[in-house]
């Protein structure tokens, strides 16, 4: 059985298919009149997919490393000597980084191409394919370049989930529990298919209210502000979502340091995390300074330190936060220190 969600975003409206078999709506997304589509994916994907109409296969590198922009130039100069027009559309099938790179080429390229999502990971799935975000990253900083470009639709079928490795499954775990201080207290208890088309619903929900990230959008990025610094200084050798969860232990011990929380709601940010088998500590070679000058590069740091926060009033951005602070909370979370 496929659920349909809605996804309304600025005078953007589609749909996500979520369920065993969603694939086969993939024709039906494509935009009206469409003449061919260019398919975007990596080698070590392995989905073939069918939209009805002529169609290319590209194939970007594997890993994060391929979020780039020289990567980004290869394809649009691929795309350019097929001879891909405005009348045709570019379908990203894969995880976040083949979202990331084939929406972000599609924004850019002969400035718009419209382009339907294929996620073929629980990361794409639940977040990554959702609410229009694309950009790749600089050796700065992870998404530092990109564009809002709403997909015109997005697949998820959950029978891909079943070939995932297991380390790339638990990555899309550490992004479902973020959910559950976002409103999905109840994810636990639902099968996955449920999980994912009640993550997309909530996500959805909140690109309704801030397409552009103006706001209070920025609360789907909690647990990322560390988990960003994180996979920056280690050259990515963490997955995105085992990140995220650290990010998670370590924004609730922010948060009680403020007395914004107490120990009783850090416990549960370490129950929710620990319940997906994720990891919550860093390593102690880490350096705390440099976690917290990478953090200081983060998107939402335009008026000092930032951090998305739980609190009375519930998960929310904070600002001004003091770097000693911050250094001393990741004590909190070093292996062999604080509660690790």
């Amino acid at each position: 059985m496929t659920v349909v969600v809605g996804v309304r975003a600025g005078e953007s409206c589609y749909e996500v298919h979520v369920g065993h078999g969603a694939v086969e709506a993939l024709g039906d997304l494509l935009p009206d009149g469409v003449r061919r589509a260019a398919v975007v994916t990596q080698a070590g994907i392995g989905i073939d997919v069918d939209p009805g109409v002529e169609h290319r296969t590209f194939t970007i590198p594997e890993g994060e490393g391929a979020k780039s922009l020289s990567v980004v130039e290869q394809l649009a100069g691929a795309l350019s000597d097929w001879g891909l027009t405005r009348a045709d559309v570019v379908i990203g099938v894969g995880g976040g980084v083949v979202t990331d790179v084939a929406g972000f080429t599609a924004a850019i390229y002969h400035r718009g191409l419209p382009s339907v999502y294929v996620a073929t990971t629980l990361l794409g799935q639940i977040d990554a394919a959702i609410g229009g975000k694309t950009g790749v990253n600089l050796p700065q900083g992870k998404n530092l370049v990109g564009a809002f470009c709403q997909p015109h639709g997005v697949v998820c079928d959950t029978d891909h989930l079943r070939s995932l490795p297991g380390r790339e499954l638990r990555s899309g775990l550490g992004e479902l529990a973020k959910y559950h201080f976002l409103g999905g207290e109840q994810l636990a208890d639902l099968p996955m298919d449920e999980r994912v088309a009640a993550c997309v619903r909530l996500k959805a929900q909140v690109v309704a209210t801030d397409e552009r990230d103006s706001g209070h959008r920025a609360v789907l990025n909690y647990g990322h502000t560390l988990a960003h610094a994180l996979e920056v200084e280690g050259r990515f050798d963490l997955r995105h979502g085992e990140a995220v969860a650290v990010g998670l232990v370590y924004a609730a011990e922010v948060a009680r340091k403020l007395g914004r929380i107490d120990e009783g709601r850090v416990a549960e940010h370490r129950r929710v995390v620990a319940s997906y088998d994720l990891p919550a500590t860093i390593e102690p070679s880490v350096d705390p300074a440099r976690l917290v000058e990478l953090m200081g590069r983060d998107k939402k740091a335009v008026s000092g330190l930032t951090m998305v926060l739980d609190g009375p009033a519930g998960v929310e951005p904070v600002a001004g936060l003091e770097p000693e602070l911050l250094r001393a909370a990741v004590g909190d979370v070093t292996r062999g220190r604080g509660h690790a």
